[in-house]
């Protein structure tokens, strides 16, 4: 049901818009930060870099905590006071886990730091309840643009303050931002109490039933779990392949691939501009297309960078694409629920994701990259049937 309340206030400035996406992106980058220096933690830490390389699951499993519980407080905070406290709560944790002593508390940490970074999370929620109809998709793309940037240069970035000033002091660094955007958006964001038919704990036990409840959350769910699942089996499957022979190739070589991302910052916006012109059903399909072409491609060119590359790339933009419109197409079955509707997509797309990249490795062991990749095109194949299908209510 779509409050009237919210559909009269009045929309996000671009401004407005373009600092959330900023700050989407710095919150998730924390949950990537830290993965190069995990040898360096574990030599500080006393502990062997396999277990430290445990410890990243604690973000993965505070990110689901965080999809879980605190997304869906933006259907019932005031943004003004919600993005700035957890973005306050997130620099504590990220202080804590600088100077932890051991691994264990170091993982405690990790939960708390992967729970609070579902702000980007809850910046795509509000500019789905608050932005006007006719620019959603193209603000939310902007939003998704922000999570890719921070997603992307997060590793980059964490690397580098490592060897510069250590991993500890890297931590620091990063609590630091999330204290700027913090007070940046507590002097920018709009004011607005949401009004929320529901309350919180409602809202909580409902969520469930919203699958029931609209049949278009279910398609949606199902291909975006698919083409997760596909997009994260071929970027662990990938280098999982090169490290072996006959390519053995280096970590840092192995890397260069990620700059393929980069045309996903460029698609994104553009996807959601589509979406609001053609439709994010259209848009879905070209992009889903886009990504089964390339990942046809990928599957015979493995160790052939000049079209391995490229291929990469399209791959990465379609699925990009596809994610945008997607969730243009979720909110846009009740704005005045953003939070819960886009709660209940993010944890499903993120438990598939979480199964793609373990099922990479027995994949790759099993029949190499023929069949991993095999896997991923079937799944893609399978998001575009879901997408294709019209839902009867």
């Amino acid at each position: 049901m779509t409050n009237a309340s919210d559909r009269c206030e009045k929309p996000l400035s671009a401004g407005v818009v373009v600092l959330l996406a900023i700050t989407a992106g710095g919150a998730i980058a924390n949950n990537y930060a830290i993965q190069p220096s995990l040898g360096a933690i574990a030599q500080d830490l006393g502990a062997t870099p396999s277990a430290i390389s445990l410890t990243v699951a604690g973000v993965m499993l505070g990110y689901l905590v965080g999809l879980a519980l605190l997304v869906p407080l933006a259907d019932h905070v005031n943004p003004h006071r919600l993005i700035p406290g957890q973005l306050i709560a997130l620099a504590a944790a990220l202080t804590a886990a600088s100077a932890v002593p051991s691994a264990g508390l170091l993982l405690v940490c990790l939960v708390l730091v992967g729970a609070t970074t579902t702000v980007a999370a809850q910046a795509n929620a509000i500019v789905g309840k608050f932005a006007g109809a006719a620019d959603r998709g193209r603000q939310m793309g902007l939003v998704s643009a922000g999570i890719s940037a921070g997603i992307l240069l997060s590793r980059f970035v964490g690397g580098l303050l490592t060897t510069w000033v250590g991993w500890r002091a890297m931590l620091l660094c990063f609590a630091g931002a999330c204290c700027i955007a913090a007070l940046t958006m507590a002097r920018r964001l709009p004011d607005r109490q949401p009004h929320a038919a529901w309350n919180y704990f409602f809202t909580l036990r409902t969520m469930p039933g919203l699958l029931a409840q609209y049949p278009q959350l279910r398609l949606s769910a199902a291909a975006g779990m698919l083409w997760f699942f596909a997009f994260n089996a071929i970027w662990v499957g990938l280098a999982l392949s090169l490290a072996q022979p006959p390519w053995s190739l280096s970590a840092d070589a192995i890397g260069l691939y990620s700059i393929a991302g980069l045309l996903g910052l460029f698609v994104t916006p553009a996807a959601g501009q589509l979406a609001d012109r053609f439709g994010a059903r259209r848009i879905k399909i070209a992009g889903l297309a886009a990504a089964a072409a390339s990942a046809l491609v990928l599957l015979m060119t493995l160790g052939q960078p000049l079209f391995f590359a490229p291929a990469l790339a399209v791959f990465d933009a379609g699925c990009f694409a596809a994610q945008v419109a997607n969730q243009a197409d979720i909110i846009r079955l009740d704005p005045g629920r953003s939070g819960v509707l886009n709660y209940v997509y993010l944890l499903l797309y993120y438990v598939a994701g979480a199964v793609g990249t373990a099922a990479a490795g027995p994949l790759v062991a099993a029949g190499g990259w023929a069949l991993l990749g095999g896997s991923a095109i079937i799944a893609i194949i399978g998001a575009i049937l879901a997408s294709a299908t019209r839902s009867t209510s």
